[in-house]
């Protein structure tokens, strides 16, 4: 990394410009909590939603007749309790932290890659933007998917689910929250399988006939995935974890077939 008289930097200049990026990132990661924390009311209704019966994945769903189970689970009931005296309000300091990060990363990761980027070679710096870029928005897209049917469906079955009428379920607020955030995270990363396969690909260590030999291979796995991410039980649920993987490798493998034969 050189500056603009073409000097190599030092170590201590590497140093304080990389404790400069990250002041910036902090910086701005505190102030999108701060306007997070003080839209408390806007925050938590997105928060919530899936816990009312008139959400949208609900009602779309109930308008489905081969699927009478996904409307039955909408009309059920889910009641969110607090247990804890200071449970809502870390709560909130937790759901505004998690509403600022997403919504400042693009800062953030263009920050980083200002940083990296004058060490990189122009082919380098190319692979990165496209990596980066591609994976921030598969991210989000698998974080939507999994707001809209995937959560839905599970906290649906798995916080109305009894072992005898006799006990009620109730579910704390600290429970909805960590469930819904681990997995994001989790369906935000399996999204990530198109962005790895074309990185993969790029560096000859994946072929889209691979892929397809193994096709079957997959999809086992696939039900197997989705079966850990949403232990519900119910077949409907199951199915609809799995299609949106299985899309997935399948476009991963498009992917992966357009850019091997970019690279011959």
């Amino acid at each position: 990394m050189s500056d603009d008289a073409g000097k190599t930097a030092t170590f201590w200049e590497h140093l304080d410009e990389l404790r400069s990026c990250l002041v910036r990132i902090v910086v701005v990661t505190a102030v999108a909590m701060i306007v997070a924390f003080c839209l408390k009311e806007w925050l938590f209704a997105v928060i919530l939603a899936p816990a009312y019966d008139d959400f949208i994945s609900y009602r779309f769903f109930g308008f489905l007749p081969i699927f009478p189970e996904a409307a039955e689970r909408g009309r059920s009931g889910l009641h969110l309790i607090n247990t804890g005296l200071t449970e809502q309000f870390m709560m909130h300091m937790k759901a505004s932290f998690y509403a600022g990060l997403l919504a400042v990363m693009p800062y953030i990761l263009y920050v980083l890659f200002g940083f990296i980027a004058p060490g990189l070679y122009d082919r380098e710096r190319r692979y990165a933007v496209r990596v980066v870029g591609s994976g921030y928005l598969m991210f989000m897209v698998g974080t939507v998917v999994n707001y809209l049917i995937i959560f839905p469906l599970t906290v649906r079955f798995l916080g109305t689910y009894q072992v005898s009428p006799d006990i009620e379920n109730m579910l704390t607020l600290e429970s909805y929250m960590d469930t819904l955030v681990m997995m994001n995270l989790v369906m935000g990363i399996v999204f990530e399988l198109p962005v790895v396969c074309w990185l993969l690909a790029a560096m000859g260590a994946l072929r889209a006939e691979w892929m397809a030999r193994y096709r079957r291979h997959a999809i086992v796995a696939i039900v197997v995935i989705a079966a850990i991410i949403t232990p519900t039980g119910d077949a409907f649920t199951l199915a609809v974890v799995s299609l949106p993987i299985w899309l997935l490798y399948e476009l991963s493998i498009w992917i992966v077939k357009k850019t091997s034969s970019k690279t011959k």
